[in-house]
């Protein structure tokens, strides 16, 4: 991580607080680097934003905005944000395919310089915060991805926000996940990367051992 010795500090000591907690053995080497922009609001405790960065350290970049690098131009970064032009992993992958004149391995891809990303950029913020921070010129000259819907299992409320919005581990797990499938050719998705959510499951475990599912009210916001 880059900041992120200080925040890093900070996620340690609260992933530290029970006894109870367990204590990851292992590290996530990811395909691609991580950059996390966190708003400076967003409480350490309610971020998931610490989940990648503990399981994933040599790979995870977390920065407090308006903290953020100057992305070259000629690197393959781009923003998980559904901003102007925003187009699916799918279809910049055929688009990177066709540029390159490249058809997908069949085996797994590897190494950062065969992708058709190297760096993927995420907003850890809130969903209104995240409109504050997007309007930043640093980020709105990314191209922008946006990840295929799914239902989140984050048990923290946000109000007016559909179960799709998901929390910033399960976003980089999905991002990874479509990557996967993007750059293989006839061999399925087997889990490489769920162990990412190690610390994401350690604490929805946790979270309902005290309450009901269906009496959070995370769990009642619509799908659409």
């Amino acid at each position: 991580m880059i900041f992120s010795n200080v925040w890093g500090a900070t996620a340690h000591m609260y992933f530290k607080f029970s006894k109870s907690m367990p204590e990851a053995s292992f590290y996530f080497q990811l395909p691609i680097k991580i950059d996390i922009i966190k708003h400076c609001r967003e409480i350490d405790g309610k971020s998931t934003a610490a989940h990648v960065a503990l399981l994933a350290p040599d790979d995870v970049n977390v920065y407090i905005y308006p903290c953020i690098p100057d992305y070259d131009q000629s690197e393959r970064v781009v923003l998980v944000y559904p901003g102007n032009g925003a187009t699916s992993l799918e279809n910049l992958c055929n688009i990177f395919r066709g540029t390159v004149g490249d058809e997908p391995s069949p085996k797994k891809v590897h190494m950062a310089q065969e992708l058709p990303i190297s760096r993927a950029v995420f907003i850890d913020s809130t969903w209104n915060q995240s409109r504050g921070i997007y309007k930043d010129q640093r980020l709105r000259a990314l191209p922008c991805v946006v990840l295929e819907s799914r239902v989140s299992q984050f048990w923290r409320h946000q109000k007016n926000s559909p179960r799709w919005y998901l929390a910033t581990v399960e976003a980089v797990h999905q991002l990874l996940v479509e990557l996967h499938a993007a750059t293989t050719k006839d061999e399925k998705y087997q889990g490489q990367y769920d162990n990412l959510l190690f610390l994401f499951h350690f604490m929805y475990s946790k979270i309902h051992d005290l309450y009901e599912h269906e009496d959070l009210q995370a769990y009642k916001r619509p799908l659409k």
